[in-house]
């Protein structure tokens, strides 16, 4: 990537993609946050300037810098692209951890951040704005959904489909051909060996109604 980044988030999962950033050897020109306890601060030397509506700054988008959107909330990660595409016409890049495994033959949207150690296998296919943990595995054909969430640790199996917005906890497995619906909740350490509704939330071994 020639051009630095500007990060939008620089809580928990601004941390972890200025960390896959510079573990590529990224520039990350700022972070901004709307937390003004953070701004003026620096993270991993790395300053946070002001609001991630700061019209100045991200007047650098496009040939001067590229955008990753980092902010915690899923509803405001998705307000942010859709920002960020319709006023400035642009498309956040990835952040892929220099030690994630991602196959050339793997199909990545925009705006996905894959951790430490994760695997994207050849044929799975992760949508736009995916956030996908260190040491989670998305094996062949699995389709994860445009903001969904994989946790640390998590498998999702061969052919599994997981919807938009769904979450998967950390340490939870997903076998080979199931399908989460679109904002479903998987908690941590499941295993799932049936479908899951759209909008249900499953935890245990195996994975029931809560």
């Amino acid at each position: 990537m020639e051009n630095p980044v500007i990060i939008l988030g620089a809580q928990t999962v601004g941390t972890a993609a200025l960390d896959a950033f510079l573990s590529n050897d990224v520039v990350v020109y700022c972070m901004l946050d709307d937390d003004k306890k953070l701004q003026g601060t620096e993270l991993l030397d790395v300053p946070v300037m002001g609001n991630t509506d700061d019209g100045e700054l991200l007047k650098l988008l496009g040939k001067k810098c590229e955008v990753f959107v980092a902010t915690e909330d899923t509803a405001s990660r998705r307000s942010l692209t859709q920002m960020l595409r319709t006023e400035y016409e642009a498309v956040p890049v990835n952040a892929i951890h220099e030690r994630a495994s991602v196959s050339n033959h793997a199909t990545l949207g925009h705006g996905n951040y894959i951790g430490p150690n994760a695997v994207v296998a050849a044929t799975a296919t992760l949508g736009d704005g995916c956030l996908v943990g260190a040491n989670a595995v998305v094996e062949a054909r699995a389709t994860v959904g445009d903001y969904a969430q994989l946790g640390s640790g998590a498998l999702l199996g061969a052919d599994t489909k997981v919807g938009e917005q769904a979450f998967i906890g950390a340490g939870a497995v997903v076998v080979a051909g199931v399908k989460i619906g679109d904002k479903a909740r998987v908690g941590a350490g499941s295993v799932v060996v049936a479908d899951v509704a759209n909008g249900q939330t499953v935890f245990g071994n195996p994975a029931v109604k809560v």
